[in-house]
Formats: C-alpha cells, sequence, structure tokens
C-alpha cells in the first residue's frame, strides 16, 4: 500500500445479494472516496463480468479468486475449520496481514467475528470485541453496542465498551467528547445488577477517558440523551430489533391510514414532500454497517440483504474508521482507562454515592 492510500478487501461473495450488490456499492464508494481501491475476494467468472460493466472500477479495483465462500447457515466453528479459502476468510487475511486497511463483508455475522477474532486478534487493552452501530435518535444519530458480540458481559467488558463506542463516536459523529450512558432498567443510581453499577463507578473516576452519563433506560434511546448507548450483546440486540420492529409497524400503520379514503390519499399527496424528507432521514441504508470493535483491525460488517447503496455506506464506515485513525486513539482511551483503579464489587454502592450526580 501507498502512503495515504486505503485499500479495502470485499468479501465478494458474501451476502443475500452477491457479487452483484458488493461490485454495485463498490462502484458507489469508490465515486465518493476518490482513491481508495479494492481487493475484491471471489469468484473470478461471476465477478469479472460485474466489473467489467462498471465504467472505471476495473482501475481501482482487483479481483483476488477465492474458490469458496461462507455459507448464511455456517455454524461459526465450521467456517472456522473448514473455509479457510473462502472469500471471506481470505478478505479478513488481507486485512490482518497489512495489504489491506480493513475488511468490509455482508456475509455471516458469526463466522466473520470468528475468522476475524481468529486472524486480527484483539486490541491492546480489549479483553472481548462488541458489535457496535449507530442509528437515528430525535437530535441525531446514537451509537449503541453491544448489539449481539457477547451475551454476558461483567464490568471490566461494559468499563471497555464504553471507551470503544466513545473513540468510535468521536470517528464516525465528529463528536469532541461524546457523552456515555450505560442501558439499565432506571436511570436511578443504585438500580440495575452489580456489574453496571461497578463500570459506572468505575468510569466516573478522575481521569476517566470518557463523560459517563450514567444509566439511561430504553425510552431514552430515541431521544437522543446520550450519544453512545453501552449494554451486553443480549440486552443489545433485543433492544435493536423492538426498535427496528417497531419503527416497520409504525410504517405499516401510517401507509394503511393514507388508504382508507379518498381525502386520505389527496392528503398524502399534499404531504409527499415531507414524507420524501422522513424515508430518508430514517433509511435503514444510510445507518448501514455494524463494527466489530475491539480487534486489532477493522471488519465491518454489512447487512446481508441490504442494496448497492448500503453496501456503499458500509465501505464508507470502514472507510473513515481507517481515515480517521480509530484504532491509535482506541489504544490511548483503553490505556487510560485501565490506569484508573477498578471499583470492587463490595464498595461499589458507597462510591456510586461519592461520585455524586445521577442520570
Amino acid at each position: 500500500m501507498s502512503a495515504g492510500k486505503i485499500v479495502l478487501a470485499l468479501d465478494g461473495m458474501g451476502g443475500d445479494n452477491a457479487p452483484g450488490v458488493v461490485v454495485s456499492g463498490a462502484n458507489i464508494a469508490r465515486e465518493r472516496y476518490p482513491g481508495t481501491s479494492f481487493l475484491l475476494f471471489g469468484d473470478p467468472a461471476r465477478l469479472k463480468p460485474l466489473v467489467d460493466k462498471a465504467k472505471g472500477l476495473a482501475k481501482a479495483l482487483e479481483i483476488v479468486p477465492a474458490e469458496d465462500s461462507v455459507l448464511a447457515d455456517d455454524k461459526p466453528s465450521f467456517a472456522l475449520r473448514r473455509r479457510r479459502k473462502s472469500s471471506m476468510w481470505l478478505a479478513v487475511e488481507a486485512a490482518s496481514q497489512g495489504r489491506a486497511d480493513s475488511v468490509v463483508s455482508a456475509g455471516n455475522t458469526g463466522a466473520l467475528l470468528a475468522i476475524s477474532m481468529f486472524a486480527m486478534r484483539m486490541v491492546e487493552g480489549a479483553h472481548r470485541p462488541a458489535l457496535a452501530s449507530f442509528l437515528p435518535t430525535a437530535r441525531g444519530e446514537t451509537v449503541m453496542l453491544d448489539l449481539g458480540a457477547n451475551l454476558e458481559c461483567d464490568a471490566e467488558n461494559l468499563a471497555e465498551f464504553a471507551v470503544m463506542g466513545s473513540v468510535f463516536a468521536q470517528v464516525l459523529l465528529g463528536l469532541d467528547r461524546p457523552r456515555v450512558g450505560l442501558l439499565n432498567v432506571g436511570s436511578e443510581e443504585l438500580k440495575g445488577h452489580e456489574e453496571l453499577r461497578q463500570a459506572v463507578a468505575w468510569l466516573r473516576r478522575d481521569g476517566s477517558p470518557i463523560d459517563c452519563h450514567g444509566f439511561v433506560e430504553g425510552n431514552d434511546i430515541g431521544s437522543g440523551l446520550v450519544d453512545v448507548v453501552v449494554t451486553d450483546g443480549f440486552t443489545g440486540n433485543v433492544a435493536l430489533k423492538s426498535i427496528e420492529g417497531t419503527a416497520k409497524l409504525y410504517t405499516q400503520f401510517v401507509r394503511d391510514a393514507f388508504r382508507t379514503s379518498t381525502f386520505a390519499k389527496i392528503g398524502y399527496l399534499f404531504a409527499s414532500g415531507a414524507w420524501v424528507k422522513l424515508r430518508k432521514r430514517v433509511d435503514p441504508r444510510r445507518y448501514n454497517g455494524g463494527v466489530f470493535l475491539g480487534l486489532d483491525g477493522v471488519a465491518v460488517k454489512s447487512h446481508g440483504g441490504t442494496d448497492a447503496l448500503g453496501f456503499a455506506y458500509a465501505i464508507g464506515v470502514a472507510i473513515d474508521l481507517v481515515r480517521y485513525e480509530y484504532k491509535s486513539k482506541l489504544v490511548e482511551g483503553l490505556a487510560r482507562l485501565h490506569q484508573l483503579p477498578a471499583t470492587p464489587a463490595a464498595s461499589t454502592a458507597a462510591a456510586l454515592q461519592a461520585s455524586g450526580g445521577g442520570a
């Protein structure tokens, strides 16, 4: 790689609509990010005709043959052992060996995490990876993690996730000092399990690398009360799916309401401009691109069913993480965190009361 030039490794065969979406998404990203080049891993017989149809893409892209691909129903352990010649494995390997700055895949999430952890390992100061993404709120966008990589987390994991999410928000949302909240059953200081209380007490100590708001509740996510919401992967995945399901339900209710009468249909026509703006604001493609934070490398997971524009947004996330030096900032933040003494479980309540200020 030449100095200053960003090279991305793409899993050409991963996702519901691969390889067409991957190639078209790369072409959109090429126009948005001039100077970026791609290593596209997969079946050349399927990839080359698509690349040739995209005018100018071939100059910024190299097809790297891969004789296998990870299937949607492959278990992570199977992909780790038996898919070492797959497009996903070779793309991750290119990023881990420095031939590419990042890897982007729309393939099997569990397999991508397992392969990335094996090939990249963890960054200094992090013990577990966390899947992070961002979603629209009343005040802009909010980062949320973990979204499913870890079903159970202790206080140290949650504190590290808070640092990861804070740095992620700095890089992608341009915030100097993001406000971080830990998702809980209430905002009161003594609510929630011990690990949550212990993590907040730790993050509020003098010298903390983040701005810890304290606890937030589920209804605070959409309000944008904080810039980063931290939780374990079980709770985060349930919360995210609930938000997505509610958004789809509300959209269906609105469509049904405008079909009830002729006057309703006329009203829709008068409000069509506003609805176009609303659709753009909540378009899930704009928020495509989950990231496995904490790895010693950049691995971006695109939604498997996205279209070319959504995949291009995921590529954009990868480019920004590299361009704005996410990994070096994360290492610095984690080092500052681990310089703070962790709060012993027995004294958590007293530490919380002494810290003052609530959520």
